[in-house]
C-alpha cells in the first residue's frame, strides 16, 4: 500500500480513511467507549493514518475526543480531517452554519478536544444556504494563513458554480462527496472538476451505508433505533434489486478469497480521480476487515465483471438521501 498525496498539499494519505461518524453514536446501535478507542488504535495499526470526523460527529464532541485520547500519542504519525460550519442546536436539531465567527469558534473547540495545534484538513461540513460561500472560505484562508490548518476542504457541495465560488478565494485541497458503486453521480460534473483542479475527492459510503458490505441478509430485521431503514433503498424492490446485485459479485470476492466489503472499497479507491474512501467503524475487526482493500489490485476481468453487475442492477431511486 502507498500513501497518496492529497490533492497539492504535502500531505499523504492512507486509500482507506478511517470515518469517524459512526464511533460518535447518533445514528448507530451497540457503540461503546471501549470499542472505539480499540477501533481507532486497530485502525492505525493496520496501515491506516487518514482520520476523518466533525465537530458536528457527536452531540458533545465525542468523535474528536475519542480521537485525541486514543491516537494523540501518535498524532505526528496521522492524518486528522474535522469539519466545522455545521453543529446541533438546543433540541439537537442540525444547524448550518458557516458565517465566519462560528467556523472560527469551531476550529478553537475542535483543536481543544482533539488535543492538538494544527487541524491537518480542514473541511465547510457543507454550504450555509445564508452565507455566502466566499466568506466561508475567507474565513478558512485566515485560519490556513495562521498554522491552524494545514489544507481546506469543501464537502457535501452539489454546484459546480459553488466550487469555483470557494477556490476564488480559498484553493480547495479535498472534496468530499458520497460515492460508490451505486452512487455515482460526481462522475458527471465534480469529479471531472477536481480531476482538472488538482484537487483530492475523499468519498464517504463506499459501502452504501454498509449494505455493500453484503452482511445484511434479505430477511434481516431492523432494530428501531437503525436510522438506514427509511431510504428507499433498503425497502421493498430496491431492498431485492441490491441483494441479486451483491449476488452477482460474491463469485468476484470469493475467486480472490475476499470479502464484498473489501471488492466495494477495492473498487472505490481503484477509481481515476478517487484519492481515499472513508470506512464506517465501530468494532476493530470492522476496520481491519476494510485496511485489506488497500492491498487489492482488481484485475480489468474483475473490473469488467463488476461494471456488467452495476449496469443489470440499474440506478438507484433519484437522489436517494443515503
Amino acid at each position: 500500500m502507498q500513501l497518496r498525496q492529497l490533492g497539492q498539499s504535502e500531505l499523504k494519505v492512507s486509500p482507506v480513511a478511517m470515518g469517524c461518524w459512526p464511533i460518535a453514536g447518533i445514528t448507530s446501535i451497540n457503540v461503546t467507549e471501549q470499542d472505539s478507542l480499540a477501533t481507532l488504535q486497530a485502525a492505525a495499526d493496520a496501515g491506516i493514518n487518514f482520520f476523518d470526523t466533525a465537530y458536528s460527529y457527536g452531540y458533545d464532541g465525542e468523535s474528536e475526543r475519542l480521537i485525541g485520547r486514543a491516537l494523540g500519542s501518535r498524532r505526528d504519525e496521522i492524518v486528522i480531517a474535522t469539519k466545522c460550519g455545521q453543529h446541533w442546536g438546543p433540541g439537537r436539531e442540525r444547524v448550518r452554519d458557516g458565517s465566519p465567527e462560528r467556523i472560527r469558534q469551531d476550529c478553537e473547540e475542535s483543536l481543544r478536544r482533539l488535543g492538538t495545534d494544527r487541524i491537518d484538513l480542514y473541511y465547510l461540513h457543507a454550504p450555509d444556504p445564508d452565507v455566502p460561500v466566499e466568506e466561508s472560505a475567507g474565513a478558512l484562508l485566515e485560519l490556513k494563513n495562521s498554522g491552524k490548518v494545514r489544507a481546506v476542504g469543501v464537502s457535501n457541495f452539489h454546484a459546480i458554480e459553488q466550487y469555483e465560488a470557494f477556490h476564488a478565494v480559498c484553493p480547495i485541497t479535498a472534496n468530499q462527496p458520497h460515492y460508490n458503486m451505486l452512487q455515482r453521480e460526481i462522475e458527471e460534473d465534480r469529479l471531472p472538476w477536481c480531476r482538472d483542479h488538482n484537487v483530492a475527492v475523499c468519498v464517504y459510503w463506499p459501502l452504501m451505508k454498509g449494505f455493500l458490505a453484503g452482511k445484511l441478509p434479505r430477511d434481516h430485521k431492523w432494530d428501531p433505533k437503525d436510522g438506514r431503514q427509511k431510504y428507499p433503498v433498503f425497502q421493498g424492490e430496491e431492498w431485492t434489486k441490491t441483494h441479486d446485485f451483491l449476488d452477482r459479485l460474491r463469485p468476484i470476492a470469493e475467486r480472490a478469497g475476499r470479502t464484498l466489503a473489501q471488492l466495494a472499497i477495492a473498487w472505490t479507491i481503484q477509481q481515476p480521480g478517487i484519492t481515499a474512501a472513508l470506512c464506517g467503524a465501530k468494532r476493530p475487526d470492522q476496520i481491519r476487515e476494510t485496511a485489506v482493500a488497500m492491498d487489492w489490485e482488481l484485475t480489468p476481468e474483475d473490473l469488467a465483471e463488476i461494471e456488467a453487475a452495476i449496469a443489470a442492477r440499474g440506478p438507484l431511486p433519484s437522489r436517494p438521501a443515503l
